[in-house]
């Protein structure tokens, strides 16, 4: 089901998608691909909002910044210096996030309008990326499908295509509070992560080196531990790149008993527990759990690959799963 949202000053109309399936209710908008509110119940039975979002068009279009629920793309996190080398050519992005680029570009995906299909249990938002969008080479033709399965579990699963070599790096940059959106500091959150390492960052929070270990540090939710606060950082999954979503991730809020899981393809899950929200949210109001590939990746050949050339086909897919206890 779809309804008008509102309008952008060049009188494109942005909609928004109501999926509602086994108790769980998501809004998406066709601009930016933006997940606007999840609805999953308590252990009482009460249904309530979970990702932080704003009622209308305008709260998007004023509050970029933190890019709530939006779809990133072409690539996700930073590449550092807005440059990187490919085929012995040396691309430049928009240092949007100075001296680096940051989710895209200053008109990622996240600030597109995208063209919506319905399919069974949900919906596809696909758009082309002309080559040179955002300093990126390539004609990219890409998709995210949103799905509810039987069980609740709402899929996104990531496509791409391409007519020359380029990075392509996507996910989906939702911050949840499962005790609700409006009820404040989510830091008391238990999370557990599948994760033996991490990558240490400059204060760019660009990578500084390999991933060192977690054992020993803060760094360590091998073991489910209260979240707190301070993180903007990539964790290595032990699993690496898998052909379809392994389970790496658990997020608990005791006052609620909602769990959210998070199963996904890809190889990194960054941690943001959202230090630098500002009105009309606060410091620490949500987290995000960004499954991705790591950051700054084109500029290091030792981390997993971003590179797509034609002929190839990208894929990616990420699971959030929720339960009470």
């Amino acid at each position: 089901m779809s309804e008008h949202f509102g309008t952008l000053s060049d009188g494109t109309e942005v909609h928004r998608w109501t999926l509602e399936r086994a108790g769980v209710r998501v809004r998406v908008l066709s601009y930016g691909g933006i997940v606007q509110s999840l609805e999953v119940p308590d252990r009482e039975g009460r249904a309530t909002d979970v990702v932080l979002g704003f009622a209308g068009l305008d709260g998007y279009l004023s509050h970029p910044g933190p890019y709530l629920g939006a779809l990133i793309g072409r690539y996700a996190n930073r590449i550092a210096g807005g440059r990187f080398p490919l085929d012995d050519l040396t691309y430049s992005l928009e240092p949007n996030n100075a001296p680096n680029s940051l989710h895209g570009g200053v008109r990622g995906f996240d600030k597109r309008v995208w063209e919506v299909t319905p399919v069974e249990h949900g919906i596809r938002l696909g758009r082309v990326s002309p080559h040179g969008e955002e300093g990126f080479p390539g004609r990219l033709e890409v998709s995210a499908t949103y799905t509810l399965a039987s069980d609740g579990s709402l899929r996104i699963a990531y496509e791409a295509v391409t007519d020359a070599p380029t990075v392509v790096n996507l996910t989906n940059h939702s911050y949840f509070n499962l005790g609700g959106a409006r009820s404040g500091n989510a830091g008391g959150h238990e999370l557990r992560l599948a994760a033996s390492r991490f990558t240490p960052v400059d204060t760019d929070l660009i990578p500084t080196g390999s991933p060192d270990e977690v054992e020993g540090t803060r760094f360590d939710f091998r073991q489910a531990r209260k979240v707190g606060a301070g993180y903007d950082h990539n964790f290595v999954l032990d699993k690496g790149v898998t052909g379809s979503p392994e389970q790496v991730a658990e997020l608990y809020d005791p006052s609620s008993g909602r769990a959210l899981t998070i199963a996904t393809t890809e190889p990194g899950l960054q941690l943001y527990t959202a230090d630098h929200l500002s009105e009309p949210f606060a410091p620490g109001d949500g987290i995000a759990l960004e499954t991705q590939h790591f950051p700054d990746s084109p500029n290091r050949p030792d981390f997993p690959s971003t590179v797509l050339r034609p002929g190839e086909v990208f894929r990616s897919e990420t699971v959030y799963g929720f339960a009470v206890r």
